[in-house]
């Protein structure tokens, strides 16, 4: 059988053919790998180079390799955070014609390091609570996706630094399983294999004198559930509201970007003892509520204003009648932008006189109109409405923030 490059992009199998694939990885010469730490795994796996790219070869059956391929390519579609698939190598023989094993090729991770390699100097336990917070909002997004993992480990996870904080990215897709939705079983026994797992790996650190001496790993073990517990009822659980309260809305968008996840989509429905409110969650990349909010309204703004002004929207719309996410009838997302700007954000805006903007911009003051809402809906207990706030904010902060700026008289001499 001749030597067959699976690979969706056309480069990589012209990169990959330099490299000695008559060879088992295990005896890879040093020229073509790089020297980087590994973590524990039940196959074998090198790290090297094919030209610009650094890449993690893993050697496993044919069928284990090319299901692996497509979940990760699955799960790379979905947005969420794992290693990137490259290619599948199948029909490897050595020199003497004998079949060796296929390989999956996936993109090394810049910046990432195993569990262990952390543990080379005793990790303090902030920092290991840090870490069960990356595996946790991980995990959640996995089964927000419908991905049932099989193996949730420390092993199986690569993790990077992120602002102060981890990003973790899941490394090994060989047991997983991706389903339209997972059943509460499903997501369970996912829990239960991520604490049995991470305590016996705590355990071996602990044997080999590389944890620090006040952890406590069936603790830690258990931890994991905790955080996975908390973060996934906020993000899914419905919750109903006093009629007319939004600002309890606002509230609950404020806590999911605190989590680090974005509104993908809300419904409100109303009923006799309050709106019902059923939020969607997802998490996004860097730029993108740039780039939505000038696609839907054509407002080119800043990254945070841009947030604001989409979760505003996003509310605005839900309060539409004509708002039916997935209803092939009711009214398409960029009318019901137009609308928005043209009925509540521009009015808004304009309400504002102009001596009183300084250098603000209309994305700002809108944002700072919807601050000081908050915050006298906050103060109130019950939404106030914009009108409101824009009278105030023209009456009590506008003047004072003008003072502010005004330069000090020079002192006489």
């Amino acid at each position: 059988m001749a030597l067959q490059i699976s690979a969706t992009n056309p480069e990589h199998p012209a990169l990959l053919l330099e490299l000695p694939w008559h060879l088992p990885l295990e005896e890879w010469p040093e020229e073509v790998l790089v020297p980087l730490p590994r973590g524990i795994s039940r196959h074998v796996v090198r790290y090297a180079r094919a030209g610009d790219e650094v890449i993690a070869v893993k050697e496993l059956a044919e069928r284990p390799a090319l299901r692996e391929y497509e979940l990760l390519r699955d799960l790379d579609r979905l947005g969420i955070p794992a290693v990137d698939p490259l290619a599948v190598v199948t029909g490897r023989t050595d020199t003497g014609e004998a079949p060796l094993e296929p390989v999956l090729v996936t993109r090394h991770l810049g910046g990432s390091m195993p569990y262990r390699s952390m543990f080379e100097t005793t990790m303090r336990p902030a920092t290991m609570h840090r870490l069960m917070d990356a595996l946790a909002v991980l995990l959640v997004r996995l089964h927000l996706a419908g991905f049932a993992w099989g193996d949730c480990s420390l092993s199986n996870t690569l993790f990077r630094r992120d602002a102060g904080a981890y990003a973790a990215y899941l490394v090994d897709a060989e047991t997983g399983d991706l389903h339209p939705q997972l059943s509460p079983g499903q997501r369970d026994y996912d829990l239960d294999l991520a604490r049995v797992n991470i305590s016996g790996e705590l355990l071996d650190l602990e044997a080999s004198g590389a944890l620090h001496p006040s952890v406590d790993a069936i603790e830690f073990g258990m931890e994991i559930c905790a955080r996975y517990g908390s973060l996934w009822e906020e993000l899914t659980r419905r919750s109903v509201y006093p009629a007319g309260k939004y600002h309890y809305i606002e509230r609950r968008i404020r806590r999911l970007n605190d989590l680090g996840f974005d509104v993908a989509e809300m419904q409100i429905e109303h009923a006799p003892n309050g709106d019902s409110v059923t939020f969607v969650p997802k998490v996004v990349d860097a730029g993108h509520h740039q780039r939505q909010l000038l696609r839907l309204t054509g407002l080119d703004t800043e990254e945070n204003q841009a947030r604001r002004l989409l979760n505003d929207l996003e509310s605005w719309m839900a309060t539409q009648d004509d708002y039916a996410p997935g209803d092939p009838l009711g009214a398409r997302p960029e009318v019901l932008a137009h609308r928005w700007v043209r009925d509540v954000f521009r009015p808004t805006v304009r309400a504002v006189p102009l001596e009183m903007r300084g250098s603000m911009d209309p994305a700002e003051i809108y944002h700072e109109l919807l601050e000081h809402r908050w915050y006298l809906s906050e103060r109130a207990q019950h939404d106030i409405g914009l009108d409101t706030a824009v009278d105030d904010y023209i009456k009590n902060i506008l003047p004072k923030a003008r003072e502010t700026l005004q330069p000090t008289p020079a002192t006489a001499d």
